[in-house]
């Protein structure tokens, strides 16, 4: 618009000047003499007003320049020739080397080669092209001569930030972690600005735990704004931690210090809160320790934040654990990271109903293994149910997985600054990693966390008086009153022989030697072996000298044993004759129906005449077995 305004106005201008000059009075004219044989003869004169006189100079000056033009054209065509010439070859060269481009971005390596050589040939010392002829050399697997053409680059200061990135992306790609660092390093000198440089430095630094020179490197960059105000922060306290990390042991005041600032830079970050009160709980600090916990507790809670606030006072007592792990849970309430902690802590403290309240929570809100291994130990700390703790330990297979620190797909016990992947900053998360199975687990009742009932007792009896240990079996029997019981006899058993007095047992003699079972039952040794309940019960040796089977007679208060009583009683219970016959005929039987196996697996139902491990009365204490001969059950 300008532009238009100014030839607007030197038009104008032009106009105006030929107006003014229209409107001057007078003639111009001009004179020369007329010669005749070397005699002046006159004067010729032209008059013409200025106006005309204007616009023949104004011609004459523009045939003039015309001709000046047309001589120089004359004489310069060579040079135009050239020019003419070069440009073009420049153009060719300039749509090779795009084509060239495109080639490469579409992965023909050998169409891009081809541009590529066209256009170095048509563009000399082209940058461009040189690039172009190092990344087809790439692209083509030729390392060799990609790191060749990215030498040759190092000689030139305009391509050597070129060269080193390429010949940096060439020791990443052969895994050399030192040249790498080298090429990052002497690019971050020549072009401090350069974002892949200092990113690079840094993290080889951190990889190779030179935290010093790494918080350099991190001030280098920030300063040169390749990175924002909040990644700085974060950065600097994960570097600071990992420093303090390394200098707890042997510079415990200094650790403490950049544990402190590193805390103070990120809130969230567990490790830097965790280092921080432990170091503040060396140095008797421990409210800030507390502090510290808490603040980070409130923003991202986590399992090592609870146990470290557990312990952050020395010495004390399970039960003021408990107290503390329930005060730090109630600043962010509703947590499975809390739920757990306090089940861990009332495990401690023996207060299982607490742990298995907290476990219920968590385990039917968000179930994972920790809790579920947390429920099978419970199991086994409370009540010592095994059968229990592996139902627990079997639903902890298929429950999902807990979070743990992960980073670019590896998982690791601790936390750590870097990735030893790809060596980046700050990369583990706390997370829960994928799932080997699809589905979140069973559905979890309940009647699933309600301890295990006591084994009912009979009526009026207490729950401990039914124990396994046999002198306390004894105890309560020898309390009962003694009853005879005689047993009819048994047909189609096999070796169902009864102890019965002396003579009726040596009448008996083909009869095989009783075995006892666990449940009170009597019967040969062939019944053992074929009754898969009894089998590896030992032999019991026949009754000597007893004439009568007789047992204690079960209180009112124990009817469960007065039942097997009864089962064992047969229609002659109460005589000695009768079960002398009974054991004549149930010998006979076992005899006969030794070898048949259809009746082998029912065990005969009789009372005991005495424990399996007793082996009879000794001869000194023979009259006096047969005075008071007591049989003995097992429940």
């Amino acid at each position: 618009m300008i532009r238009v305004l100014f030839y607007f106005a030197l038009l104008f201008a032009v106009a105006a000047g030929f107006a003014w000059m229209a409107d001057l009075p007078g003639t111009i004219q001009i004179a020369w003499p007329v010669y005749e044989n070397g005699e002046q003869v006159g004067t010729n004169i032209w008059e013409q007003s200025p106006t005309v006189v204007a616009l023949v100079v104004a011609v004459i000056l523009a045939v003039f320049l015309g001709v000046v033009w047309a001589i120089r054209v004359v004489l310069k065509s060579p040079q135009i020739a050239s020019r003419f010439f070069r440009r073009r070859r420049k153009d060719k060269g300039y749509q090779a080397l795009s084509h060239g481009l495109i080639a490469l971005g579409t992965g023909n390596a050998k169409l891009a080669r081809r541009y590529a050589v066209d256009a170095d040939r048509l563009l000399a010392d082209e940058p461009a092209a040189q690039l172009l002829l190092a990344q087809t050399a790439q692209l083509a697997g030729k390392d060799d001569e990609a790191r060749q053409r990215f030498e040759a680059m190092l000689e030139d200061p305009a391509t050597k930030a070129l060269g080193l990135h390429g010949l940096f992306v060439e020791a990443e790609r052969h895994r050399e972690p030192v040249a790498a660092r080298h090429y990052a390093e002497e690019a971050a000198k020549t072009s401090p600005g350069l974002e892949w440089a200092g990113k690079a430095v840094l993290g080889y630094q951190a990889v190779a735990h030179h935290w010093d020179e790494a918080l350099k490197t991190l001030e280098r960059n920030y300063a040169a704004k390749m990175l924002d105000k909040k990644t700085y922060r974060r950065q600097r306290a994960v570097i600071l931690t990992a420093l303090a990390q390394k200098l707890e042991d042997g510079e415990p005041e200094r650790a403490y210090s950049l544990a402190k600032e590193a805390h103070g830079l990120a809130l969230d970050l567990v490790p830097a809160a965790v280092l921080t009160s432990r170091l503040a709980t060396r140095r008797g600090d421990i409210r800030k320790a507390s502090k510290v916990l808490e603040a980070t507790w409130r923003l991202s809670p986590h399992p090592d934040l609870a146990d470290t606030y557990a312990h952050v006072r020395t010495g004390d007592a399970a039960v003021d654990r408990l107290k503390r792990v329930k005060s730090l849970s109630a600043q962010r309430a509703n947590t499975p990271e809390g739920a757990l902690a306090i089940a861990r802590a009332a495990m401690e403290a023996r207060e299982f109903d607490e742990a298995r309240k907290q476990l219920k929570k968590v385990l039917q809100a968000e179930p994972s293994r920790k809790a579920f291994l947390l429920m099978a130990e419970l199991e086994e700390a409370e009540h010592g149910d095994r059968g229990r703790m592996r139902d627990w330990l079997a639903r902890a297979v298929s429950a999902p997985m807990d979070k743990v620190w992960m980073a670019d797909g590896v998982i690791s016990a601790e936390w750590q600054a870097v990735s030893p992947v790809t060596g980046k900053l700050d990369a583990f998360q706390w997370v829960t990693p994928d799932s080997l199975s699809e589905d979140d687990g069973l559905v979890l009742e309940d009647s699933l966390f309600e301890a295990p009932a006591l084994p009912a007792a009979a009526s009026g009896a207490k729950a401990d008086a039914f124990r396994s240990d046999a002198e306390e079996i004894d105890t309560l029997l020898d309390e009962a009153d003694p009853v005879v019981l005689e047993a009819e006899p048994v047909e189609k058993s096999a070796g169902a022989a009864k102890p019965a007095s002396a003579e009726t047992t040596e009448s008996a003699a083909p009869a095989k030697p009783a075995s006892v079972g666990k449940q009170g039952y009597e019967g040969t040794t062939d019944d053992v072996k074929h009754s898969p309940s009894l089998k590896d019960l030992p032999d019991a040796k026949p009754a000597n000298g007893t004439a009568e089977a007789s047992v204690e007679k079960p209180s009112e208060t124990e009817p469960a044993k007065a039942d097997v009583a009864d089962k064992a009683a047969g229609p002659g219970s109460g005589t000695g004759e009768g079960t002398a016959k009974a054991a004549e005929t149930a010998g006979a039987e076992a005899e006969k129906k030794a070898g048949e196996k259809d009746d082998l697996d029912r065990p005969i139902e009789f009372p005991l005449s005495r424990m399996p491990d007793d082996p009879g009365p000794d001869d000194e204490d023979e009259d006096t077995s047969k005075k008071t001969p007591r049989p003995r059950f097992f429940n």
